[in-house]
């Protein structure tokens, strides 16, 4: 279950555990500057979008909207929203590991001025994802096209970041074996999953679909990992992130919200651990060099590898190396070298006897690199 806990009771000095799988209460800017440096990483943001509504609105039938007209969404200029827009996107930066990514969602109204501010405090843009809404709200005056999208743009600390989270292999299968693309297709929250309070209205105007974030985690995060919400509204990372089985800290200011959030992800049943592992494809596996085999003890110096035909032959050398013919390199390196070729992947090429049956020494490999897995 969740705890709500004050800026208060959060001690940046002591950097101490208790913020996580919580819901702080207070403003976003403070409490992200009371969090440690280096321990979040994802952040998903969906900040206030400065609508700029004029006046109320009706649908044909005259009926009145329930727009977005709450206080937080109120700016008294974009100078305001920018200064706004600035300050929390340098607290999340800090919080971020190096390895760390931020995802920010808006629209038309706001996502432009997050994009430009972004690229001026030098976060590194990897994608801008269009969500468009299978059943968005008309445009009841007739006056523009219907607003049936949202952009969400994902990006990284700087240009220089490496190592974050992207979880190819697993997107691609989700999506019939073909590469996931940046225009994602969900509806918008609607409803059993809608909040409602006992008077039948709406508890927040913006809540987001439990699908969009799901696609979200699931492409750029790990088990076990913690993804930060600073505008925590209704709670759906909250809750999202307790199913798929990574940790999560939300940041709200308003009671109503963090009372709803809490009674929401209360209810929430993670997910078993075999349901949530991630499928990875050979990047994503550690590093393996060929001279930790003959480290392991799983191929000894003065060892003969040939190719699958037995048509070329070369032996292990003590430092790592194969030689053959007067020739020596690494496996990949020489195995080019014997066939002709520029480039050659070693792993596949070279093979060993294991009884009377040649196999590649890539499985070799995969016995190190399980070794690793029972490790972590």
């Amino acid at each position: 279950m969740s705890s709500v806990v004050s800026l208060a009771e959060i001690s940046r000095a002591a950097r101490p555990l208790n913020w996580l799988d919580s819901i702080i209460k207070g403003d976003c800017v403070a409490a992200l500057n009371a969090l440690p440096d280096n321990s979040v990483d994802v952040v998903f943001a969906d900040p206030p979008y400065n609508l700029q509504l004029g006046g109320t609105l009706h649908r044909p039938d005259q009926s009145l909207v329930d727009a977005v007209d709450d206080d937080w969404d109120q700016f008294a200029s974009f100078e305001a929203y920018d200064a706004f827009t600035r300050a929390w996107l340098l607290a999340c930066r800090r919080v971020l590991k190096p390895t760390g990514t931020l995802w920010v969602i808006g629209s038309y109204h706001n996502i432009f001025r997050v994009g430009a501010i972004l690229q001026d405090l030098h976060f590194w843009v990897l994608n801008d994802i269009i969500w468009r809404k299978t059943n968005p709200m008309p445009n009841f005056k007739g006056r523009r096209f219907q607003n049936a999208h949202e952009t969400l743009i994902w990006a990284t600390p700087n240009a220089k970041a490496k190592g974050y989270t992207f979880n190819y292999e697993a997107m691609k299968a989700a999506n019939d074996d073909v590469q996931m693309r940046s225009d994602w297709l969900f509806p918008i929250c609607s409803g059993s999953e809608r909040l409602k309070g006992d008077d039948g209205k709406k508890v927040h105007p913006t809540q987001k679909p439990e699908a969009l974030l799901a696609r979200i985690l699931m492409a750029s995060t790990k088990p076990g990992d913690v993804v930060l919400d600073p505008f925590f509204g209704s709670g759906t990372t909250g809750a999202v992130a307790k199913r798929l089985g990574r940790h999560f800290v939300g940041i709200e200011r308003e009671q109503d919200y963090i009372d709803a959030a809490a009674e929401r992800i209360a209810a929430v049943e993670p997910l078993g651990k075999a349901t949530l592992s991630v499928m990875t494809g050979k990047k994503a596996e550690p590093r393996v060099a060929f001279n930790t085999l003959i480290e392991s003890g799983l191929i000894k110096p003065g060892t003969v590898l040939t190719d699958a035909k037995r048509r070329y032959s070369a032996i292990v050398r003590a430092d790592g190396t194969l030689a053959s013919g007067g020739e020596a390199g690494s496996i990949h390196r020489l195995g080019a070298k014997v066939q002709g070729l520029d480039a050659c992947n070693g792993w596949t090429f070279w093979h060993f006897e294991d009884g009377s049956v040649l196999k590649p020494i890539d499985e070799l490999r995969s016995v190190i690199r399980n070794d690793l897995a029972k490790l972590n």
